[in-house]
């Protein structure tokens, strides 16, 4: 056995087991399953629903600011020395010591009772702030989904290259030895041949590439959508879109999350910009502070209570307040200017997905075309060269013409199918929900409306320790 039957037995080898499928995965595959398995199983969307739930939190934290804040603290202090007095019955100075053993027990309670709006606008772009984080949680979808459907649509591509590849190193083998018997009669001269036996070897070295690059689509396919792929079903429907190139941009513009996301960040931007102006005006806190002392040395003790009303607010902190201030105006400018950016880059997306879409539509039209003439001439060279009339080359051209475009038809379809799906997703609308998949969606208010009032251990925290079960499951 020579080395290259070796290794041609290996690939096939390795090739058959990517392809294995347990019963299970037998069964044909629809798009939407493999849709649904990606959505479902996605690492990057668990990774920023997570964080998106952490952006909540931030929510929480801004509406405990203005709830009472109780603490309590306790000591225990020893105080012992000595000390030299005069003692006038002796007439002489006498030094004495002395041990003192206190322990103090107090509770404090502190609210905020006005900061010119400051709280209340931390409080507004945090919840500001949630709602970008949910428009960007349904961008990752988006990448998403449109990650898996390219792999879908890959694997079938490389699948029928692998089918036209290995149906063309048959025929090429078929010309070989029709070459070879038309050699041994003196019809043709060993020059037939080595074209012949050449253009083979270039015919299995396509299919060996062919092979590799369905391995890789299959590795794609597994990392995209979590498993692999089973009996892919063909893909006969595309979706619905917008064929209008102006009105597929204008409803991008108001369904992108790329967009809402960015309306959003303005929002919380400019409120940023109030709460840096009132963090530079004064507070008003009232406090409360109840305390007991004891003397362990005697029964003695004492009882306190206060209460105050504080007034105070910034006078000079280095340039620090003035700074954050011109910060916050920067940052909203910045917003601004990226809300232009986005709304460029998504009429951007747009107009090349649906170019692209024209162009695999061309394509395919004219691949038609291409294929009905090249199977006619095939055919045509194959008999005339029976008849001595053409030669081994013409046979082997006309078969590559035709293998061209039979490629290239496939892999037309292909982009078509890719290109369609690029359009949606850049209208906004590559979504779980607008493709109808058959999974659990995740809902992003779920988790807010249950911390939203920042609440501590309660009958509603065991409502949300139960939706974090869920979750981790």
């Amino acid at each position: 056995m020579t080395r290259t039957t070796v290794r041609r037995a290996f690939q096939k080898v390795v090739l058959a087991g990517a392809l294995a499928m347990s019963p299970m995965m037998a069964m044909a595959e629809s798009l939407a399953d493999a849709l649904a398995s990606a959505y479902e199983h996605s690492g990057l969307l668990e990774q920023n629903r997570a964080l998106l739930r952490a952006a909540d939190e931030d929510v929480a934290v801004a509406v405990a600011a203005l709830r009472p804040i109780i603490s309590w603290s306790a000591s225990f202090s020893r105080s012992f020395g000595s000390a030299v007095a005069y003692n006038s019955a002796k007439d002489k100075y006498q030094r004495s010591g002395f041990v003192d053993n206190q322990a103090e027990f107090a509770v404090s309670a502190s609210l905020l009772l006005y900061d010119f709006g400051a709280s209340r606008l931390k409080i507004e772009a945090a919840k500001e702030t949630v709602l970008a984080t949910r428009e960007s949680l349904v961008s990752l979808e988006q990448q998403v989904l449109l990650r898996a459907l390219t792999a879908y649509v890959n694997v079938q591509r490389e699948s029928e290259t692998v089918s036209l590849r290995q149906n063309n190193v048959r025929l090429v083998q078929r010309e070989l030895r029709a070459a070879q018997d038309r050699f041994e009669v003196g019809e043709v001269t060993r020059t037939d041949v080595s074209l012949a036996e050449a253009r083979l070897a270039s015919s299995r070295a396509n299919l060996a590439l062919a092979e590799g690059n369905l391995l890789r689509a299959i590795e794609e396919y597994r990392a995209s959508v979590g498993q692999k792929p089973g009996n892919l079903q063909a893909i006969n429907r595309l979706p619905d879109i917008e064929r209008n190139l102006d009105k597929a941009k204008a409803i991008a513009l108001r369904t992108h999350p790329d967009m809402r996301e960015m309306q959003y960040e303005i929002n919380a931007a400019e409120l940023n910009v109030k709460r840096a102006d009132a963090g530079m005006k004064p507070t008003v806190n009232l406090t409360g502070r109840v305390s007991k002392t004891g003397d362990f040395d005697s029964r003695a003790s004492t009882d306190g209570r206060s209460i105050s009303l504080d007034f105070g607010g910034p006078i000079y902190r280095g340039g620090e307040l003035s700074a954050l201030a011109r910060q916050a105006i920067a940052r909203a400018n910045a917003a601004r200017a990226g809300l232009h950016v986005v709304k460029q880059q998504v009429a951007l997306n747009v107009g090349n997905a649906m170019a692209g879409l024209s162009v695999a539509t061309a394509s395919i039209e004219a691949t038609e075309r291409q294929i009905r003439a090249a199977r006619v001439a095939f055919q045509g060279v194959r008999e005339e060269a029976s008849l001595g009339q053409r030669t081994t080359l013409d046979v082997l051209t006309a078969e590559q013409d035709l293998l061209d475009a039979e490629t290239s038809y496939t892999s037309a379809v292909a982009d078509r199918t890719i290109a369609a799906y690029e359009v949606l997703a850049a209208m906004g609308l590559m979504t779980a929900k607008h493709l109808g998949l058959n999974v659990q969606q995740y809902d992003p208010s779920e988790y807010y409306k249950l911390i939203q009032s920042a609440p501590v251990k309660s009958l509603q925290g065991e409502k949300l320790d139960r939706i974090l079960r869920r979750i981790g499951d």
